[in-house]
């Protein structure tokens, strides 16, 4: 079973591993379209605007919010870009036009595992050597720095983004999942079924102690792993029908989380 988890894992990587880059063909307010024979709905990026041969400028975020497999369209949602903020500099004033690039899957060479333990992590990470693995250890400092002992949504999205981390895989209860690391969409889920002896909360660390504030949300120590991550991904992908039916199946007394899905005559 190990042999056919890490042998997955490797093939469905190299599905994705590659940067996308396509111009824009459309632009109507806050989104943008490509075309585009096949992607994942939810993977991350940016766009570009080319100002001469030697000179460009990131414009907005992007996020793939749609995609018709008839037409071979990609919508693109489009917010602000904010990883790489400079207020000494000027800003440019130019809108998104057709023409434009669109960079997707920006940095899914790097990945941040979250997982119960030492064992499970060195598995995991030994499956895809070809991936730059951040350690935990990072995310744990930053959110000592923060004073969150509980990550929240927004500690993973302001890891990725000044780490240059494109994916994110959480280690649930026998299934691995695999999220674009800023928009935290699930990509893939992966039965797991890894042996699990022992927990270490929040996540597998070396850092003896995250630091926590004084009050406010994500100062209290994490008290139980699954509960808790299954209940961050459902917040962050409420249509997820595969999620849905993981949950609805697990052993675990987890029924209250169905109620926060948005998935219609499935209740």
């Amino acid at each position: 079973m190990i042999r056919f988890l890490l042998l997955f894992l490797s093939l469905y990587f190299i599905g994705f591993a590659s940067m996308i880059s396509q111009p824009i063909v459309g632009v109507d307010e806050d989104t943008a379209t490509i075309k585009i024979d096949n992607i994942d709905v939810g993977m991350s990026g940016f766009i570009v605007k080319h100002i001469d041969s030697e000179h460009s400028i990131i414009l907005k975020n992007a996020v793939v919010s749609g995609f018709d497999k008839e037409t071979k369209t990609a919508t693109l949602s489009m917010s602000d870009y904010d990883a790489l903020k400079q207020n000494s500099l000027p800003n440019g004033k130019w809108d998104v036009a057709v023409g434009d690039e669109a960079v997707l899957a920006f940095g899914y060479s790097r990945a941040l595992l979250i997982a119960p333990n030492e064992e499970i992590y060195h598995r995991i990470t030994k499956a895809l050597p070809t991936l730059e693995w951040v350690h935990p250890d990072l995310f744990a400092t930053v959110l000592s720095f923060n004073g969150h002992p509980t990550p929240l949504k927004e500690d993973f999205y302001n890891m990725c983004s000044v780490s240059s981390v494109g994916l994110l895989y959480f280690y649930i209860h026998e299934n691995l999942f695999t999220l674009d690391c800023k928009s935290m969409t699930i990509l893939q889920i992966t039965d797991a079924p890894l042996k699990q002896e022992s927990l270490q909360l929040p996540f597998y660390s070396r850092v003896e102690k995250i630091n926590a504030n004084w009050f406010g949300e994500g100062s209290d120590e994490l008290e139980a792993y699954d509960p808790y991550y299954y209940e961050l991904l459902v917040e962050t992908n409420p249509k997820n029908k595969q999620l849905y039916d993981l949950i609805k199946n697990k052993e675990q007394n987890l029924t209250s989380l169905l109620n926060e899905f948005d998935i219609k005559d499935e209740k």
